[in-house]
């Protein structure tokens, strides 16, 4: 692993988390993936399970997942990619304070504790943490009171860090918007056309990819220390796209 750069990626098995996987491996990167689930198909050189829930109240199991990565890292750890999110869609009226805690704590909380944890390491390599926020930081919809709140909160964290942490070690974040992953399509497999008419939407005509979001993740993480507390929004311009009914 000398003279490798190494990077800790969470939420590794879901889409985009494959492709930062696999890319940065690609790319000459040492991996560290973690998910809640077991390991199953995926390329990287190390895989550590963690519940990003559990990593937020329990501090034996806090102590221990920690103390696993660091061991791996040795001192050094040049890219945290806080990229592991829950998403829960219910109305106000339905929202449990279970699910909205267990929101907040996957989506923001947890990445704050990795930042935390690992800063000694961060800071020895010079590093930087990309958070993988969402266009709901900004604009949302109805049913998503828990998951917009918390992308919003972790574009905060994004900034404070920076201001924080900035000389030591750079924090950015990508907010992605639609993105061509199981989920999504999964959401319009009754409604095929929903899907085509939400791409003919975007400025850009299209679906995001998951590959989109690895190049964003790839020019943050070596990019130029001027590069600091920036949200890259990833959205095929449909954030600056009005919604008239006419």
């Amino acid at each position: 692993m000398e003279g490798e750069k190494i990077a800790l990626i969470t939420g590794a098995l879901g889409g985009i988390g494959k492709t930062l996987c696999q890319g940065f491996k690609k790319n000459g990167w040492t991996v560290i993936a973690s998910d809640i689930f077991d390991k199953k198909s995926i390329e990287a050189d190390y895989f550590i399970n963690i519940d990003l829930d559990s990593l937020c109240y329990d501090h034996i199991y806090r102590k221990e997942k920690i103390d696993d990565i660091k061991k791996i890292c040795s001192g050094r750890l040049d890219l945290l990619i806080n990229n592991g999110a829950l998403q829960i869609v219910s109305s106000i009226g339905n929202i449990s304070l279970k699910d909205w805690q267990k929101t907040l704590n996957v989506n923001l909380t947890a990445p704050f504790i990795l930042c935390t944890e690992m800063l000694n390491e961060l800071t020895a390599a010079q590093g930087s943490v990309i958070n993988i926020s969402s266009i709901h930081e900004k604009l949302t919809k109805p049913n998503f009171l828990s998951y917009a709140t918390s992308k919003s909160g972790l574009a905060g964290l994004t900034r404070s860090l920076a201001v924080e942490i900035g000389d030591k070690v750079r924090v950015n974040s990508i907010s992605p918007g639609a993105i061509s992953t199981k989920m999504l399509q999964d959401g319009f497999i009754d409604n095929p056309i929903g899907l085509d008419s939400l791409a003919n939407f975007h400025p850009s005509k299209s679906i995001g990819t998951t590959t989109d979001v690895l190049d964003a993740a790839l020019y943050l993480a070596n990019g130029n220390k001027f590069v600091n507390g920036t949200d890259m929004t990833l959205d095929g311009g449909i954030s600056s796209r009005l919604n008239d009914p006419v």
